[in-house]
C-alpha cells in the first residue's frame, strides 16, 4: 500500500474509535453514493476504489489493528482478494443490484489486470422517468429497451444458414492491405489502408443472412425490471449487466445497459434534491389577519396554519414531508413559497374598506 495514500479513517469519515457498526454504515453511505455503476462522473471510480479499500482494512479486526498500530507499512502485501473475500457485499447494500462481488466486474475493472480474452460490447444508456410516489416508495420499474443481439439463425456469422463466409483473398484474411510506392531518389514508402474488397473485415460474405442482411445482429424489444432504490436521487444511474451491445467478436461478452432515472414533472411540486417546494397564493386580508390553507403532501393534504403578518415571499416549513434520503437518513421537506394577491380591480364597497383602512394607517403614523 503506498504512504501516499489518505488515511483510512479519514477516507469513510469515521473517528479512529469508531465502532464497526458505524463504519459499515459509513461505507454504505458513500459507497452508493460513489459507486460506478450509478455515479457516472469521472471521479466516481477512483473515489469508489478508495472507499471500498478502507472499509476492507478497517470492517476487519486484525487488520485494522495492524494499521492502528503500524500505519500503511503493517498492512502493505494485502490483496484485494484478503480485503473483500470475507465481506458480503449483499447483506450491506440491501439487495439493491451493486455489483461488487470477487469474480464480478466491477472487482475486476478496480483491482485486477485486465484479461486477454474477447472484447466486451459497448454499454447502453436509456432514461427511466418515475413519478415521486414511486422515488419515495422505491420499488420495481419496467424499463423498454431496443437493442441489436447477435442473429439467432447465423450465430452473428452474417452468412445465410448452411454458408460460412470466406476469408477475404484480397487481404489474406487481415482485413488490411499495404500500398508501396517508389518514389525518386529510390526511396519506397509503405501506406497501410483497410482493403477495399472486404472493408476491413477480413471475410467476404457471399450469401448473406436473410433475417439480418449479413450484419449478424437484429433488433429486439425487451421489458427489462431494475430494482429502484427508495429515495433515488434525480440522475442516478442503475446499471443492468449483460444487456447493453453484443461483443464484436465472437464470444465475446456484452455490454451493461446503464438506466438514468428522472423525476416526473408533477403539478404539485418542483424537486429540490430531497425537498419538494410549492407555491400558494393568498389574499391580503389572509396575509394580514393569518388563516389556514389546504395543502397537498405525497400522503394527502393537510392544513397549514399561515401566521398572521406573513410577508410576501415568506416561506414555510413542513419538516419531513419532502422525499426520503437516499441513504436511509431520514426525509427531506416541503417549503410552501407564499405569493399575496393584491387585487387589481375593487369594486366601491371594497375601495371603501381600503380607503378607510389607509386612513387608520395614516392615522398610525408619528407625527
Amino acid at each position: 500500500m503506498s504512504e501516499a495514500k489518505r488515511d483510512y479513517y479519514e477516507v469513510l469519515g469515521v473517528a479512529r474509535d469508531a465502532d464497526q457498526k458505524a463504519i459499515k454504515n459509513a461505507f454504505r453511505t458513500l459507497a452508493m453514493r460513489y459507486h460506478p455503476d450509478r455515479n457516472k462522473s469521472p471521479e466516481a471510480e477512483e473515489r469508489f476504489k478508495e472507499i471500498a479499500e478502507a472499509y476492507g482494512m478497517l470492517s476487519d479486526p486484525k487488520k485494522r489493528a495492524e494499521y492502528d498500530a503500524r500505519g500503511f507499512a503493517g498492512v502493505a502485501g494485502v490483496t484485494p482478494e484478503d480485503l473483500f473475500s470475507g465481506i458480503d457485499f449483499d447483506d450491506i447494500f440491501g439487495g439493491l443490484g451493486f455489483d461488487f462481488g470477487l469474480g464480478g466486474g466491477l472487482f475486476d475493472r478496480l483491482f485486477r489486470q485486465r484479461r486477454a480474452g474477447p472484447v466486451k460490447g459497448n454499454d447502453l444508456e436509456t432514461h427511466l422517468t418515475i413519478t415521486l410516489e414511486q422515488v419515495n416508495a422505491g420499488g420495481t420499474a419496467k424499463v423498454p429497451v431496443h437493442r441489436p443481439v447477435t442473429c439467432a439463425s447465423c450465430q452473428g456469422s452474417g452468412a445465410k444458414a448452411g454458408t460460412q463466409p470466406r476469408k477475404c483473398t484480397a487481404c489474406d484474411g487481415t482485413g488490411q492491405k499495404i500500398i508501396r510506392q517508389q518514389h525518386k531518389g529510390g526511396i519506397a514508402l509503405q501506406q497501410m489502408i483497410t482493403c477495399p474488397e472486404c472493408h476491413g473485415a477480413g471475410q467476404v460474405i457471399e450469401q448473406p443472412c436473410d433475417q439480418c442482411d449479413g450484419t449478424g445482429k437484429t433488433l429486439r424489444m425487451e421489458t427489462l425490471k431494475v430494482t429502484v432504490p427508495v429515495g433515488i436521487e434525480e440522475g442516478m444511474v442503475l446499471r443492468i449487466p449483460a444487456h447493453g451491445m453484443p461483443s464484436r467478436q465472437e464470444g465475446g461478452p456484452p455490454g451493461d445497459l446503464y438506466v438514468v432515472v428522472h423525476s416526473a414533472p408533477d403539478p404539485r411540486f418542483a424537486r429540490d434534491g430531497q425537498n419538494l417546494w410549492r407555491d400558494e397564493t393568498i389574499e391580503v386580508a389572509d396575509a394580514v389577519l393569518g388563516t389556514h390553507i389546504r395543502v397537498p403532501t405525497l400522503e394527502g393534504d393537510v392544513e397549514v396554519k399561515v401566521p398572521a403578518g406573513t410577508q410576501p415571499d415568506e416561506v414555510l416549513r413542513l419538516k419531513g414531508k419532502g422525499l426520503k434520503h437516499f441513504d436511509g437518513g431520514g426525509r427531506g421537506d416541503l417549503l410552501i413559497h407564499i405569493s399575496v394577491h393584491v387585487p387589481e380591480h375593487l369594486n366601491k364597497e371594497q375601495r371603501r374598506h381600503y380607503e378607510r383602512l389607509h386612513q387608520l394607517d395614516e392615522r398610525g403614523q408619528p407625527s
